[in-house]
């Protein structure tokens, strides 16, 4: 049970097959690809994007709602906001009650592809299939663009 001490390995050498064959990005169409049946309305990679940042400034001055349990708390009290929801999340029953409440609540919601890129968006490193984006002042003109395209998105029937 002692120790075995790791070979150092020259940079050089482990260069070349770190950036050999494999793909740190995926594309927008191979998250599409992935995302479950009721991922609807799916944010386009445009509005994705905004969407992305507006998340990345919220979580700066901590106005977001991260989860599904604290997104719930917080529509049932009433709370005004965006909600994000990742198209990629399953089993779907964990959120699928969530787009019916913000339509009772008349709150805007969209989907996303990944909920990987939705957890990075707030600076971390886990992944998160629900956040709710508050308003603020801070950064008031983008909220309030991706308010507007969120809200002019076709409703599913």
């Amino acid at each position: 049970m002692t120790k075995v001490k790791k070979e150092k390995v020259d940079a050089a050498e482990e260069a070349p097959a770190a950036g050999g064959n494999e793909k740190s990005e995926r594309t927008y169409e191979e998250l599409v690809a992935n995302v479950n049946a009721i991922a609807r309305p799916l944010a386009t990679r445009k509005l994705s994007k905004k969407l992305y940042k507006c998340v990345k400034k919220a979580s700066k001055g901590k106005n977001i709602r991260r989860g599904v349990k604290e997104v719930q708390k917080f529509i049932g009290k009433g709370e005004k906001g965006i909600v994000l929801l990742a198209g990629d999340t399953l089993p779907i029953e964990v959120y699928c009650h969530l787009p019916i409440m913000c339509e009772d609540k008349n709150l805007p919601y969209a989907y996303v592809p990944s909920k990987v890129d939705l957890g990075a968006s707030t600076g971390s490193k886990r992944p998160t299939c629900v956040i709710m984006i508050k308003p603020h002042e801070d950064y008031q003109e983008a909220y309030n663009e991706c308010l507007e395209e969120v809200t002019n998105m076709p409703k599913p029937l």
